[in-house]
């Protein structure tokens, strides 16, 4: 940091009349985990920094649960249940518009003056400098889905129907979208637009992309604003992928294009080539569906997540094509600016900034090894005879999932040791927490556990 930054962070705040500064991170699940500094204390905290306990970072369950416990995380006893010092990003300070005078910066953990390298935003960080060394940027966004129901009896806002993009359904909730839209831009997040989705309830924001991290950072605050604006309104917002077995799960579409280092030569249109493609981007391409199943557990992380991996709107083989929703990776080509891939294995409780890694990991290897892209699925590709013989499916099951991570050397070196240590040790943690309410037929086990938090 420099002083510059410190100083025209304290001008704004000076500015703005802002009187506390909530200093938050993601952790493992992509829940924002936070403390609320005094503006008078700014200037000293962001100099020196803020301790938050690792244990907050890599150690505890979607409800704060101490995995350490039974689990170990390698953020709890080996670091002696000790803290981390994070920093803040001057670029991430906004003003709260639907809190009274608060303001948010983002902030990254240090751990004996290092930074904490299994931290989701860090090993975002980490794979798009990987991208730019190799003379690349990503211009990517996010598209969470989520529900959204009555605080008190959990009923569907918009109704119980599954009319989707009805017109007559955004009624019920219009002055909700009006707050959405007029708050979600004054934190940096412009969004495009807003529709109802097919489940009773379920909403979809779309939003403009962003050059490297900030995408990532974007989906966090999108998510975690969405969630504290239906609260404040009487209304819980949920980003649980399959909180309904019998209605649409909620994605998280990753939608990327890649451009030169300084944005402004897009490298994945080739008029000439068939398919519209460069062989850059088809060689990214055949990297995701290469580490597909490795990345099916970052994409869709919790056993609920993975519910989703079913022939409705979501991918259930590793297959692409253009223009395809049937297919993991679809492809739309709009020109030489134009023309982005779609990642749809993402769920809507994802953690971006690994959902990002992944994708990056992935298609970096793509391009490193001069992969060979397959033919595209041309037709529906949950039909068996519609995919090439031999396509492998995709992991609807944790255990699956993790073994899946586990066995792909590319991917777990990307990440980091760090890194699959904690995730790991989380996601055992979980699918034994799944198995035990299974043996106690506790139907809601699932709903219990994410509604609310993700």
């Amino acid at each position: 940091m420099s002083l510059e930054q410190v100083e025209g962070a304290l001008k704004l705040i000076e500015d703005l009349n802002l009187t506390a500064i909530r200093f938050e991170q993601t952790d493992m699940h992509g829940i924002a985990r936070c403390k609320t500094i005094p503006a008078c204390h700014f200037k000293e905290k962001a100099t020196k920094g803020v301790n938050f306990v690792l244990l907050a970072l890599g150690a505890l369950d979607v409800k704060g649960e101490l995995v350490e416990l039974v689990e170990d995380t390698g953020y709890g006893e080996e670091v002696s249940f000790g803290d981390a010092v994070a920093f803040p990003d001057f670029d991430t300070l906004y003003p709260l518009p639907w809190l009274k005078s608060t303001g948010r910066i983002l902030v990254e953990p240090t751990y004996n003056g290092e930074s904490v390298p299994g931290y989701p935003r860090v090993i975002a960080k980490r794979q798009l400098e990987k991208l730019k060394e190799m003379g690349m940027s990503l211009l990517s966004a996010h598209e969470h889905e989520f529900y959204l129901v009555e605080k008190e009896t959990l009923k569907p806002m918009n109704g119980d129907d599954s009319n989707i993009f009805a017109t007559i359904r955004n009624t019920p909730i219009l002055d909700l979208i009006d707050k959405f839209i007029e708050y979600l831009p004054k934190v940096g997040v412009s969004v495009e637009s807003v529709e109802n989705e097919m489940g009773p309830g379920q909403v979809e924001i779309s939003y403009k992309p962003a050059f490297g991290l900030r995408a990532a950072d974007n989906a966090h605050t999108y998510k975690t604003s969405i969630k504290e604006i239906a609260l404040l309104n009487g209304c819980v917002a949920s980003f649980m992928s399959k909180p309904y077995p019998e209605q649409a799960g909620s994605s998280s579409h990753f939608c990327h294009s890649l451009w030169d280092v300084e944005g402004k030569l897009p490298l994945l249109y080739n008029h000439d080539n068939p398919t519209h493609l460069s062989e850059i981007g088809q060689q990214w391409i055949a990297g995701i569906l290469a580490h597909a199943r490795a990345t099916e557990i970052l994409m869709a992380p919790t056993v609920n997540c993975l519910k989703r991996v079913k022939p409705m709107a979501t991918p259930i083989n590793v297959t692409w094509g253009l223009d395809n929703r049937t297919c993991l990776v679809r492809v739309k080509i709009n020109g030489d600016t134009g023309t982005y891939l779609e990642n749809r294995a993402g769920a809507s409780g994802c953690n971006p900034y690994l959902s990002l890694a992944a994708t990056v990991a992935a298609g970096i290897d793509g391009i490193v090894n001069k992969m060979k892209l397959p033919p595209p699925v041309t037709r529906n590709a949950y039909k068996p005879e519609n995919i090439p013989p031999k396509t492998a499916s995709i992991p609807d099951n944790m255990e699956d999932a993790l073994k899946a991570l586990l066995d792909d050397e590319v991917i777990c070196d990307a990440l980091g040791k760090d890194f699959i240590k904690s995730f790991s040790a989380l996601k055992r943690y979980e699918a034994n927490q799944e198995r035990e309410a299974i043996d106690k037929g506790d139907e809601h086990w699932d709903f219990n556990k994410f509604f609310y938090y993700l």
